[in-house]
Formats: structure tokens, sequence, C-alpha cells
């Protein structure tokens, strides 16, 4: 089997962002102790980063769209790194959160510029599966790079592994340099357009779906530690173990999640957002045994996955004239979400309804990301039967 290298290049990238984006999931209670703060405060420093992948998504995208994609690809994973490295010898919290928005800002101009360089390298019939090869390194990640960065932050220390995830960008940059053809720089895109595409009802409807599922994602799995902790009275090796089963769930999820939406891409997110909605309303009377925390942190997984291939079909159908930048566009949505559900956990925890609660409120999101996505197929219903 000949390896195409460009996507390995572009995988590796990817199982680096994933690690540096979910690890401080299992690395909470850690940071919070090692600069002081609460683990509710510490974990704005996952809001942090999703604030700045949402910022850093359109701008980052449109001011690199026209250059060499080699080129473009490289600088991205070197902020990567240098935000990862600062990450690891920040002295104290603001500067750990000005580091965290530094590495994220990389984060949805390297999917979206990635998913158009990952067509490139293959054939036509096969760019949708070159396109998910890449993908799958970050949901590779969770099986593989954020249980790593949770053992070497519960045995070496959290700054380690902020470190370590700095040493994959580097792998990435030299696979990315030497790998892609050196190309040529494009002409710049037409902003006001692009922009125009973006406002379309249609697309800030697909948008705000994947702001509310992504949402119900991070309200859970933000706190995932202190959930295990508090429910399941869970160790450090166990919870790391949740974090590959997870890991799992997600691969399996954005497999189905793709296999499915070929055939009915409104089905498959109604049916995995009511699978969402039902593990997290569970979530605290399954995860009372390890058994039953591991049944629910799988299915949970292939839930939270399993709408992210529909989600990123539709708001790319819907902004066809903009492929690229509504690409980024919604991977920012994404982690708005992230951000969101960071928040209303922590609201949850502040609040004084315990971490046990924390499922019962992604719920709640995903509920509500369910009823969007009802709503405007009975609106499109509507318009296809005044049109007809």
């Amino acid at each position: 089997m000949k390896i195409n290298y460009p996507l390995l290049a572009l995988a590796v990238g990817a199982f680096g962002i994933g690690t540096t984006e979910f690890s401080p999931m299992g690395l909470l209670p850690v940071i919070a102790e090692g600069v002081d703060v609460s683990i509710p405060k510490a974990g704005m420093l996952i809001s942090a980063y999703a604030v700045g992948v949402m910022i850093g998504a359109p701008l980052m995208t449109l001011l690199l769209s026209h250059r060499a994609r080699r080129n473009a690809l490289v600088f991205l994973m070197a902020i990567f790194t240098l935000g990862n490295v600062l990450s690891s010898i920040a002295p104290d919290y603001t500067t750990l959160m000005l580091s965290r928005i530094i590495t994220s800002m990389n984060h949805g101009a390297f999917f979206g510029l990635g998913s158009v360089v990952a067509a490139s390298v293959v054939a036509k019939e096969k760019q949708a599966s070159a396109v998910a090869t890449m993908f799958m390194g970050l949901t590779i990640a969770n099986i593989g790079g954020v249980p790593a960065a949770t053992w070497l932050g519960a045995t070496i220390g959290w700054r380690m592994s902020f470190l370590a995830t700095a040493g994959l960008g580097v792998i990435a940059m030299l696979g990315l340099w030497f790998s892609l053809p050196k190309g040529e720089a494009g002409e710049r895109p037409d902003v006001k357009r692009e922009l125009s595409v973006l406002l379309r009802p249609q697309v800030l409807t697909a948008l705000l779906t994947t702001v509310l599922g992504a949402g119900a994602m991070f309200t859970l799995y933000t706190y995932i530690a202190p959930v295990l902790h508090t429910l399941t009275a869970a160790t450090p090796a166990f919870v790391t173990l949740m974090l590959m089963l997870t890991g799992v769930g997600f691969s399996i999820g954005n497999y189905l999640g793709g296999k499915f939406a070929d055939r009915s891409e409104s089905n498959t997110l109604k049916g995995f957002l009511l699978l969402l909605l039902t593990v997290m309303l569970l979530m605290p009377l399954l995860a009372r045994s390890e058994i039953g925390a591991a049944l629910g942190m799988v299915i949970w997984g292939i839930a939270t996955f399993g709408v992210v291939p529909p989600l990123q079909m539709r708001v790319m159908r819907v902004a066809s004239e903009a492929p690229g930048l509504s690409s980024s566009v919604n991977i920012g949505a994404f982690n708005l979400g992230n951000a969101l559900g960071a928040a209303a956990g922590g609201a949850v925890v502040s609040a004084g309804l315990g971490y046990a609660f924390v499922p019962v409120m992604g719920a709640i999101i995903a509920a509500l990301a369910l009823l969007v996505v009802l709503l405007n197929r009975r609106a499109r219903a509507t318009a296809a039967y005044s049109n007809g």
C-alpha cells in the first residue's frame, strides 16, 4: 500500500491540534492547582482557546488563502508550536490564557485550507476519503494524544504535556514542508462576496446548529475529569482510560456520521442529536459504576462526533460559493460552542448544582440543537410547498 505523505503530514497536524484542544479537559485539576485558580476558572482556558479559534478561523483563512498552500500550512503549524511552547512556560493564569489564544489562531484555517489541499492530492473520486483521513487525525488524538497528555500531566506535570504537543507541531511542519509541492500564490479572495454568502439565513441556521451541537458536547467534556471523580470516584488512571474510550467513540461516530449523511443529512443529524440528548440525561445514573461510565462515554463519543460530518456537509452545501471560508467558519462555530459549553458547565458548578448536573445541562443544549434542526426542516418544507 502506497503511503500518501501529504495526507499523512496533514493528519499529524490534525492529531497535534486535537491533542492541544482536548487534553486540558483531563488536566483541569492539575492545571488549576498549578496556576492557583479554581477548576471552573481553569475551565475558562478552554473557552479562551475556543474564542481564539472562532476569531482566527475566518481571519487567518482570508489572510492566507491566496498564499502558496505549503507556506500557509507550515506558517499555521508554526503558530501552533509557538503557542504550546509559551503555554509550557507560562508563569501564571493570565499568561497561560494568552498562550492558549495564540495556539488557537491556527486551528480553523488549518482545517479549512487543509481540506482543500487534501482533496487536491488524490483522484476526484477519492476526495471525500482524503478529507476524512485528515480529520481522522483529530479523532485519533482522543485515543492516543489526549490520554498520553493526561498521563504526562499526572506523572510529570502539565507543562510537559504542552511541550510534548509542541513537538508534534515541529514534526507536522517538517512533514508538510517536505511532502507538499512548493506551489504558487493565487489571487486574493473577494472578501465582500464571500462574507455575504455567510450571512444567508440558511448558512446562519446551519452554523447555529453547529454551535449548539458543540455546546452540548463541551458542557460535559470540559469537566469530564471532575464529573467522573464525583460520580464514579475515578482515579487519574481511570480518567485516562475513559478518555481513550471516548476517542474510540469519536472515531466510530465520525465514520458512521459520514456514511449515514451520504444517505440523509437531516435524519443523521436528528438521530445523533437525539442519542446525544438521551445518553447525557442518563449519564448521572450510568456513571455511578465503572462499567456504566465506560459504556456511557463510548456512546456519548459516538453521538458527539456523529453529528460532525452532516454539520460540515450542511454548511458547505448552503455556502457552496465560499467553500474554504465556510469550512473554516464552521470550525469556528464549533469552537464557539466549545466556549459556550465550557461556560455553561462552569455556571452549573458555580451555582452549586454540582458536577452531577453538568451532563444534564449538556442534554438541554442538545435538545435546543435538535429543535433548530426540526424547525429548519419544517421551514424548508413550508417554503417548498409555497413555491410548488
